[in-house]
């Protein structure tokens, strides 16, 4: 069995009411896929992180170093595509197209073999976890305050345990949103801030400070990520947990995280990171360290499913007496074909997500949505 195409999907969505983070604003949902086909038919699935396009780009430029290869050798195709570009950028968008080819060729060898890739990464630890609703974007036209606390009062009747809010745009109307939200969805919710690295590290600190009388689980990307000092300083200057990772790629990035002291959490996105072959390592690391690890997801389906396998695999810390489950990131926010890309989708039942137990990533592809969602130009 030997590959022979590697394929994109660009798919996207405008969104009739834009929304923002404190470092980006969406107008559109948009999203690429990977297809990797194999000689026998096998095809796997895999998702990129970040701009589409480009993504779609970086992978093209990959594919001749897999045509004709065995797809199993999962490891020897990592190292050969990031050796092929290290030169040109260790992190960004050549380790998030390697991402997505990565995961989809996990998503091959669980098929071939008959079995979930969680299987495959050491064993199922689990087959649910309970899920945390992101949302709570800056919507255009509304009051962000009681948006949000009515758009987070909404994930607690739905059954969510634990939900996560956008600030980093100013200490005052921050403040009025956790406070807001806090009350909305009362004392036994899990509640944590995301800045999208919006604030100084000054600002960080004054914020974490203020925000810890609201029980705030973590502080996720309080400043810019370049900037590992600075998230040091904010870890030891305010008392909420700090937390990131999302755009810091493969083991080597992760690392210098934990040795600058940056976290408490990391979040590696396995969409991201490096796929599925580089989080286990990642995930490595963090245990030697005593780093929690909460993977980061935004996506469609396939990246959700690659992420519950991973967790599904997460080996419990062996030095807690009584280790913290993992929980899983369920982005809320308006997307269409986030679970219309998958035949069988994945959703939070009272705010549980069952693992799927298939082969491979334990998916099927729904092609038709694939036409429906079809960037134009693509």
């Amino acid at each position: 069995m030997k590959i022979t195409a590697v394929r994109t999907h660009l798919l996207e969505h405008r969104l009739e009411v834009p929304f923002e983070s404190a470092s980006m604003r969406f107008d559109r949902r948009a999203h690429v896929l990977v297809e990797v086909e194999c000689s026998d038919g096998t095809v796997g699935w895999g998702e990129c992180l970040g701009p589409a396009r480009p993504n779609a780009a970086v992978v093209a430029a990959y594919a001749g170093w897999l045509i004709g290869q065995n797809p199993l050798e999962t490891e020897r195709h990592w190292a050969t595509l990031y050796n092929a570009l290290r030169d040109q950028g260790q992190r960004g968008l050549t380790v998030t197209a390697l991402s997505g080819i990565d995961m989809a060729l996990w998503d091959i060898k669980g098929k071939v073999l008959g079995q979930p890739v969680s299987v495959l990464l050491g064993g199922r630890w689990r087959e649910s976890v309970r899920a945390y609703a992101t949302g709570s974007f800056k919507r255009d036209g509304v009051d962000r305050v009681s948006d949000n606390a009515q758009e987070m009062s909404q994930r607690r009747a739905e059954g969510f345990h634990a939900c996560k809010i956008k600030i980093g745009f100013g200490l005052a109307e921050d403040l009025a949103v956790i406070r807001a939200v806090r009350e909305a969805i009362g004392s036994d919710m899990r509640l944590m801030i995301d800045a999208n690295h919006g604030y100084t590290v000054t600002e960080a600190i004054r914020l974490g400070r203020a925000a810890a009388d609201y029980d705030i689980d973590w502080f996720e990307e309080p400043v810019v990520p370049e900037q590992l000092s600075a998230y040091a300083q904010v870890r030891v200057g305010q008392p909420i947990p700090v937390a990131g990772g999302e755009t810091w790629h493969t083991r080597w990035g992760h690392w210098q995280a934990i040795q600058a002291g940056a976290v408490d959490i990391l979040q590696p996105d396995i969409a991201g990171c490096g796929g599925l072959s580089e989080a286990v390592k990642i995930a490595s690391l963090a245990t030697l360290h005593g780093v929690r690890i909460v993977p980061h997801v935004w996506g469609t389906g396939v990246h959700i499913a690659a992420a519950l396998q991973f967790m599904a695999a997460m080996v419990p810390d062996p030095v807690r007496v009584n280790p913290i489950e993992p929980i899983m990131e369920f982005d809320r926010t308006h997307n269409p074909f986030r679970q219309a890309v998958l035949t069988r989708p994945i959703e939070a039942v009272d705010g549980v997500v069952a693992i799927p137990d298939g082969p491979g990533l334990g998916i099927e592809v729904n092609r038709d949505a694939l036409a429906e969602f079809r960037m134009g130009d693509a």
